[in-house]
């Protein structure tokens, strides 16, 4: 039976050193409509006015995506990315940002060796390496099972919750701080899983 490993990432704060959403706000320059609105609209409404309003101020697509070229990629994250798929993993992202922004800066920086995350099939055994921080990456952190990995970014949600409750995680953690903690903790788990 083949053996694959899957590296599967969050985007937000995880592969990029920021949200997204927020970037692109901050860098065009409509913090101060954003927070005016923030607390009357649920977040999918609250994006769509402002890119409603950078349409109104004649900002392209084209222009967003310049924006997005300036968001902040750790190197080393990059390189681990480029590793894992050098390694022959299975690279996928598991995120609730923009398909737009995420295809964007990845393209950028030359890392669309990462697909969206599909079903597995089951004819292949897979293990299952999980990078995150968010509150949103704990449900697939409780799907892991044993033999698989899951690496929170310390001292975020993610990080938090497991700390707090330890035993409901199975998968074996492995915390990390910055981008060269997140590659050398990564290629260390795949290359150990080559064994």
């Amino acid at each position: 039976m083949e053996k694959v490993v899957v590296v599967v990432f969050d985007f937000d704060r995880t592969i990029i050193d920021d949200d997204s959403d927020r970037w692109v706000i901050t860098e065009m320059g409509l913090t101060h409509l954003f927070n005016h609105l923030r607390s009357t609209m649920p977040w999918t409404s609250l994006m769509d006015r402002m890119m409603e309003e950078l349409h109104s101020q004649g900002i392209t697509t084209d222009g967003i995506a310049q924006c997005l070229k300036r968001a902040s990629l750790h190197p080393r994250i990059v390189s681990a990315i480029k590793s894992a798929h050098a390694l022959g993993c299975d690279l996928r992202i598991i995120s609730d940002a923009n398909l737009f922004y995420i295809q964007t800066i990845l393209e950028h920086h030359g890392l669309l060796v990462i697909d969206q995350i599909r079903g597995s099939l089951p004819e292949i055994k897979r293990t299952f390496i999980y990078t995150g921080d968010g509150m949103g990456d704990y449900c697939p952190t409780l799907k892991l099972g044993g033999g698989d990995f899951v690496m929170p970014r310390k001292n975020y949600p993610l990080w938090n919750r497991i700390c707090s409750e330890p035993k409901l995680v199975v998968a074996e953690v492995h915390g990390w701080s910055s981008g060269e903690e997140l590659e050398t903790i990564l290629l260390n788990l795949i290359n150990q899983l080559a064994m």
